[in-house]
């Protein structure tokens, strides 16, 4: 009988132990997502891809009442803040810089702590990339940036001065591409791409492009370095962006493409007077691709058979209601009905090329060749007419004079800087050339326009038109009548916080921290 007992004993040690063994498989959630499936997916990694590529774009503060408006390609009809704002030189708003280090550089810093202790190169190489892009856009707001020193927990954090950024960038560019040829055949990113679909070429295309516009950022103040980083994107295996399959797109992850809801949601953008000017002089049929025309005819009385009005940038505003009936961006806009933005695309590159073939970089071709090529890459992008014939435009077509319909006698008008057509003419000299090329390559740029805020700077193409309300004073920096912003200032954030930081980087600025201070690159004088 005793050993009955233990035997039984046994029998319910043994069943109890079989089922606590099995307790944990039994009571896991079913849909819970282990660990190990998140590794084998890369969704630890992957997953902050997409908030890092939204936010390489901003919102209206960010670009709207910034260089879109600083470079003329949308106006605002509203008189913000009294009519004294950012679009009359005056700062109320600047938070790009916020932005970056938030949403862009605090994920980068995860994925490539996960990304480095896995050796996962394509993804380490992949949100590198993403950085650089970011921290050059940044750079072309304020100058000197916080890189090589983000993440720090010092009182006083550094800048880097744009010499060193520069020579940084093409270095870890190198890393980049060496990191995504290494690996040409990985699959893992195509469940977080929907900008290339995980196809690790069209990124190597992109880090070369991106090499590229940055050694022709250069090209004034250090022309040795800019020809030997342009001639070696020229020559990359990998190749450029040098067609419209290979734009580089970043969808609209918020659902919406934001300067959409800036123009319809609330009434706050609408066509520029200098888009108005030039592509009706030209007689540019992207206009329909790219504005709505006017929903009053009396506003277009000037022009009525190019049914289109625009708002001067810096222009003396009363009330917004004045200049709603103005254009809006193309309709298409909206409701997401373009899901994607243009951040790097063909014509961009051919652009490029034209200006480094004026410049003899190696390689480069013909300066007309890739001029023209870069329009019709424009044409063919929006699916806008026939560009051969718009190509063969001589100076009976020039881009016309402004008059601001709302407004009572000269006030808000202009009278048309721009003076070259749109032919191509191998006989004029190269500053006459790059004219035309920089002024091409604004018309190419709508929604996308850091980079013609940069072209803008140094080169002083195209010949934009000076503010007409201009407010700048002491508390930011004085702009004279017939000059530009140049720069933004460092945020408030750091002056309070990181103020021997700030006082640092405007020291290696070179100039007082004010929006007329030069950057790096911006050297003035003569582009040849």
């Amino acid at each position: 009988m005793k050993n009955l007992h233990k035997l039984k004993y046994l029998l319910v040690l043994l069943i109890f132990v079989g089922c606590t063994e099995d307790f944990a498989e039994l009571n896991k959630n079913p849909y819970q997502i282990s660990d190990e499936s998140l590794r084998q997916d890369n969704n630890h990694v992957g997953a902050f891809f997409p908030t890092m590529l939204n936010n390489i774009f901003g919102d209206q503060i960010e670009h709207n009442l910034a260089h879109e408006s600083f470079v003329r390609h949308l106006g605002t009809p509203t008189p913000f803040v009294g009519g004294v704002n950012n679009t009359t030189y005056y700062i109320r708003w600047n938070t790009y810089w916020n932005r970056v280090y938030g949403r862009i550089f605090a994920p980068v810093r995860q994925v490539l702590q996960i990304a480095e202790e896995e050796n996962n190169e394509v993804f380490v190489a992949w949100a590198s990339l993403i950085r650089v892009l970011a921290a050059t856009r940044l750079s072309a707001y304020h100058g000197p940036i916080i890189y090589s020193n983000y993440g720090s927990s010092d009182k006083t954090i550094l800048y880097d001065s744009e010499a060193d950024l520069y020579n940084k960038w093409f270095s870890e560019l190198d890393e980049i591409e060496a990191g995504f040829s290494k690996n040409l055949e990985f699959a893992g990113m195509a469940n977080f791409d929907d900008s290339y679909g995980g196809d690790v070429g069209a990124w190597i295309k992109l880090a070369n492009s991106i090499r590229l516009r940055l050694a022709m950022r250069i090209s004034k103040v250090n022309p040795t370095l800019a020809k030997t980083q342009g001639e070696k994107a020229i020559a990359a295996a990998g190749g450029l962006i040098s067609s419209t399959s290979d734009n580089f797109m970043i969808k609209n992850y918020d659902g919406f493409f934001k300067p959409a809801r800036i123009c319809f949601g609330w009434g706050d953008t609408r066509m520029s007077a200098t888009m108005e000017s030039v592509l009706g002089g030209y007689q540019d049929p992207r206009v329909t691709k790219y504005f709505d025309p006017a929903t009053d005819a009396a506003v277009y009385s000037d022009h009525p058979d190019f049914p289109y009005k625009g708002v001067r940038n810096g222009a003396a505003l009363v009330a917004k209601d004045d200049r709603l009936t103005f254009s809006t961006i193309n309709s298409q806009f909206n409701n997401n009905g373009y899901p994607f933005r243009r951040c790097f695309t063909s014509s961009e590159t051919h652009f490029l090329l034209a200006e480094a073939a004026l410049r003899g970089w190696a390689g480069a071709g013909s300066a007309q060749e890739h001029y023209e090529t870069g329009v019709r890459e424009s044409f063919d992008e929006w699916g806008a007419g026939n560009p051969d014939s718009y190509l063969q435009q001589d100076d009976s077509f020039l881009p016309m004079d402004y008059n601001d319909t709302k407004a009572d006698g000269d006030v808000n008008d202009f009278v048309s800087r721009i003076k070259v057509p749109v032919k191509w003419d191998e006989a004029e000299d190269r500053e006459v050339k790059l004219e035309k090329i920089m002024t091409q390559k604004w018309l190419a740029a709508l929604h996308n326009t850091i980079e013609i805020w940069v072209d803008h700077r140094r080169t002083g193409y195209p010949k934009l038109p000076f503010n007409y309300q201009n407010d700048s004073n002491a508390d930011w920096g004085v702009i004279p009548a017939d000059d530009f912003l140049r720069r933004m200032p460092f945020v408030n954030g750091e002056r309070n916080n990181n103020a021997d930081g700030v006082a640092d980087a405007t020291a290696k600025l070179g100039g007082p921290d004010e929006i007329g201070t030069k950057l790096w690159w911006d050297t003035g004088g003569p582009n040849f």
